[in-house]
């Protein structure tokens, strides 16, 4: 199987070493593509042994899976000025938030695409991948996709293409509202006269151990908040000003926003 990334940017790389380190393709087989000229010669050095293009040095393109990873706002310009044409047999594989099937078929003027959103701890082989085909791709191709999500971590298929805007915005953008949410609690810890680090390391540890909590027990989210929050204490003093504040509503009117930022991007 021969494999093309458009778009050599940190998702691009990051589905690259996947698919070597589980050795789902040889390094040979791989071709990046970049729009940077500069960046060529970093990107060799992570991967000595594959081809490394710009954008306008690939006059014919030889891939059974090419993978469109530019930033959303560029696919546009990018495949109104590709060098190149998209092989008649080849797969295109989509990780651009908010891009539809259809506007990608139209622009590329190549009919077998598949639609997927990513998100960044694929960096670690951690991610989640939602994904969706348009009509006319076969079980074994769509495995064969599914396979080469899964080094990344895990993947779910939707059959519902609209809803992919809303894994954009829950799970796409979701480790940045961790991270928002994480970084609050540091400052907290700071103010209180903590050493920034050690802040660092109880919060860190405490968003770990939830997480293995959440993961290993039967119990509802309202009941493991009920187990922290006795009656009168300081975790209740905690969630009554969120409360107050409205922030579960501030949330989710955040990742809202996010899905319909998305729905813009097709625009």
């Amino acid at each position: 199987m021969k494999i093309a990334v458009l778009g050599a940017g940190n998702m691009g790389l990051s589905f690259s070493r996947s698919f070597l380190k589980y050795e789902l393709i040889k390094p040979q087989n791989l071709h990046l593509i970049t729009r940077n000229q500069n960046k060529k010669e970093k990107i060799k050095s992570i991967f000595p042994n594959s081809e490394i293009s710009s954008f306008d040095e690939v006059e014919n393109l030889e891939a059974d899976l090419i993978i469109i990873a530019v930033k959303p706002q560029d696919f546009s310009y990018v495949a109104e000025n590709l060098s190149f044409n998209i092989p008649e047999k080849s797969m295109v594989l989509s990780i651009l938030a908010g891009i539809s099937i259809e506007k990608i078929q139209k622009l590329l003027n190549h009919q077998s695409v598949v639609r997927a959103m990513p998100n960044s701890p694929t960096l670690l082989g951690m991610g989640i991948t939602g994904y969706t085909a348009a009509e006319g791709i076969s079980f074994s191709e769509l495995m064969n996709v599914e396979r080469l999500l899964n080094s990344t971590g895990r993947s779910v298929y939707l059959e519902d293409e609209s809803l992919l805007n809303g894994v954009t915005a829950l799970s796409g953008s979701g480790p940045a509202y961790f991270y928002y949410i994480i970084d609050a609690m540091i400052k907290a810890g700071t103010e209180m006269g903590i050493d920034e680090n050690l802040s660092k390391l109880f919060v860190k540890q405490t968003m770990l151990g939830a997480y293995h909590l959440i993961n290993n027990s039967d119990k509802s989210l309202e009941e493991l908040i009920k187990d922290v929050a006795s009656k009168g204490g300081t975790t209740e003093a905690a969630l009554k000003t969120f409360e107050e504040n409205q922030l579960k509503s501030i949330l989710k009117n955040g990742i809202l926003a996010a899905e319909n930022r998305a729905k813009e991007l097709n625009s």
